[in-house]
């Protein structure tokens, strides 16, 4: 499984409750470019309208700038494959307050984009600072360990 991109904000703002993992509808030229490492998940999230999932935000820059189709958008609505049980249970609990769908990664698996989301909720500043606090104790123990 190789890794194209991960949202390494998203475990910071957000708890994540749930992962779930979901294919990627994509144009050709997407697909090179996303194999490259060319994609950006920051700031990107995941709706479900009219009872279909949509990554939102994501960035996919043309594989070839200068070959690129007319009218191309990196910041168009990009459909995601999930089940409809699934889709059902994550659009009755992102219609409770407080819960949205966070992109956490892009990878290949047997030869196909995948996403993997997660159903968060937002952190609040307190525990922000904790987990600050926590990560700087990791890393001095660390380095007393070495």
């Amino acid at each position: 499984m190789q890794v194209y991109s991960e949202n390494k904000k998203a475990t910071f703002e957000y708890e994540i409750l749930e992962k779930y993992e979901a294919g990627l509808v994509l144009q050709g030229q997407e697909v090179k470019s996303i194999k490259t490492g060319h994609i950006n998940l920051s700031g990107s999230y995941v709706v479900i309208r009219a009872a279909e999932p949509f990554l939102i935000g994501a960035k996919v820059p043309p594989y070839q700038p200068k070959n690129a189709p007319i009218g191309y958008n990196p910041e168009q609505e990009r459909k995601l494959l999930l089940n409809k049980k699934e889709i059902d249970y994550l659009a009755g609990k992102v219609g409770e307050r407080g819960f949205a769908l966070i992109p956490l990664k892009v990878y290949e698996q047997d030869g196909r984009i995948k996403l993997e989301f997660g159903l968060a909720k937002g952190k609040k500043k307190f525990n922000k600072k904790e987990a600050i606090k926590e990560r700087d104790l990791d890393r001095q123990i660390q380095r007393g360990m070495e």
